[in-house]
C-alpha cells in the first residue's frame, strides 16, 4: 500500500462510531491508537481497513461498513446533523442502526422542501455526487401560482436570471420544464436541472411572476423517489449506487 492510498486513521475511526473525526485525531496524538500492534502517533496516517488490526487503548475496533441511504424528506425537516434553534432535522427520521454509522446528508434540500435526499459515511461517494463536474439531474414537481404560458415556460427553459443571497445576479443554466396538470388556478409543473444554487428553482419561477407554492423533488439522476412515502428511507440497491458514479 502506498501513502496516498489505504484510508486516513482518524477517519477510520470515526466512521466506526468510535468517536468524532477530531476526537479521533486526539486519541491518536495520546497514544492510544495501535495499528497492528504498534503505537501510531502520526496524524494523517493511512491504513488498510480490510487487513490491518486497529485497536483503541488495546480494544480492537471493527470497520463500519459504508452505507447509501435514500430518504423522502417530509417538509418541516432540516438537512443537518443538529441545529442550534432546535428545529428537527433528517437524522431524527433514521434508526439507530444508521445513525451509528454515522451517515450524514448529501447535499441539501430546504426546510420548506420536500422529497428524495441521498444519506452516507462514504466521504468518496458524497464529494462525488456533490462535484459539479459530475452534476447529476435533478428533477422536482413543483406546485406554481397560477398558470404559465407556453412563452414563460420557454424562457425558463432558456435560463432566466435571479439574486442570490449576496446579491449577485446568476443566470440559470437551461433547464428542462413541461406541464403536470392544474390545480384549481394553479399548476404543477416538473422542472430538471444540473445547477444547485440555493433555492434555485423557487428563485427561477419567482423570476418569470410564477412563485412556488410547494416543491418536491422526485429524483436525482437515475435514482427516483418512486412511491417511498414521506419520512420512509431504504438503503440504494448496487445498481442504483453504481449509477450515480
Amino acid at each position: 500500500m502506498t501513502e496516498r492510498e489505504g484510508e486516513r486513521l482518524a477517519r477510520f475511526l470515526a466512521r466506526a462510531g468510535v468517536a468524532s473525526r477530531r476526537r479521533a485525531e486526539d486519541l491518536i496524538a495520546a497514544g492510544r491508537v495501535q495499528v497492528n500492534g504498534v503505537t501510531v502517533t502520526t496524524q494523517g496516517t493511512r491504513i488498510d481497513p480490510t487487513s490491518d488490526i486497529v485497536t483503541v487503548d488495546s480494544s480492537p475496533v471493527a470497520a463500519a461498513r459504508f452505507v447509501y441511504v435514500m430518504l423522502h424528506k417530509p417538509t418541516g425537516y432540516i438537512t443537518t446533523a443538529s441545529d442550534p434553534r432546535g428545529r428537527p432535522t433528517v437524522l431524527a427520521l433514521l434508526p439507530d442502526e444508521l445513525l451509528r454509522l454515522r451517515v450524514y446528508p448529501v447535499g441539501r434540500l430546504d426546510i420548506d422542501t420536500s422529497g428524495l435526499l441521498l444519506l452516507t459515511n462514504d466521504g468518496d461517494f458524497a464529494q462525488h455526487i456533490a462535484h459539479p463536474r459530475y452534476a447529476q439531474e435533478k428533477v422536482y414537481h413543483a406546485l406554481v401560482r397560477g398558470s404559465p404560458s407556453e412563452e414563460t415556460l420557454e424562457q425558463v427553459r432558456r435560463g432566466v436570471e435571479f439574486r442570490e443571497d449576496d446579491g449577485r445576479v446568476h443566470r440559470s443554466a437551461p433547464a428542462k420544464v413541461q406541464r403536470l396538470r392544474r390545480a384549481g388556478d394553479n399548476c404543477w409543473l416538473s422542472l430538471a436541472i444540473h445547477e444547485g444554487r440555493k433555492r434555485q428553482v423557487r428563485r427561477m419561477m419567482a423570476s418569470v411572476g410564477h412563485p412556488v407554492l410547494e416543491l418536491r423533488r422526485v429524483s436525482i439522476g437515475p435514482v427516483s423517489l418512486a412511491d417511498l412515502a414521506a419520512g420512509k428511507w431504504r438503503y440504494l440497491t448496487d445498481k442504483e449506487v453504481k449509477a450515480l458514479l
